[in-house]
């Protein structure tokens, strides 16, 4: 399975999440740090992607060839992540096949309602599950 991780500026969410997806999936997932900058495309490199990528056409070609998408949900925003996330890029995401799963912070006045307003490792968390829960999802189907 494929999974691509999205972020900008200094890339600590990515980096959670790549660190998180490689202690839970092991090797079995080939994860992709997309950063809408290179530090943030390196900082997920260190943290154990398989590849990592930066900038407007990386995310659009990136995100057109994976399973899932993660990331915060500012990766669907145009102009988040102080103008870092160009429009062609939040299109890109939104439109793609792949499953996005989504950490529902509550920033660049983006507000999910509904959604309890947890600490950032809990949000890891539970994106980890189910991106785990995507994969076993998929390794059965094709069984």
């Amino acid at each position: 399975m494929k999974v691509a991780v999205v972020d900008g500026q200094g890339g600590g969410i990515g980096r959670i999440i790549v660190e998180k997806l490689r202690q839970e999936l092991g090797n079995d997932c080939y994860i992709i740090g997309l950063g809408t900058n290179a530090v943030a495309a390196s900082l997920m490199l260190k943290a154990g992607a398989n590849e990592g990528a930066s900038g407007e056409n990386a995310v659009a070609y990136c995100t057109a060839r994976v399973d899932v998408i993660t990331g915060s949900i500012a990766i669907i925003a145009a102009n988040s992540f102080s103008g870092e996330l160009t429009p062609r890029m939040a299109e890109a995401v939104a439109c793609a096949d792949a499953t996005k799963v989504l950490i529902p912070l509550n920033r660049y006045a983006i507000e999910v309602s509904g959604v309890v307003d947890e600490p950032l490792p809990v949000q890891v968390a539970n994106l980890v599950s189910r991106v785990r829960q995507i994969y076993n999802e998929k390794n059965n189907y094709h069984k």
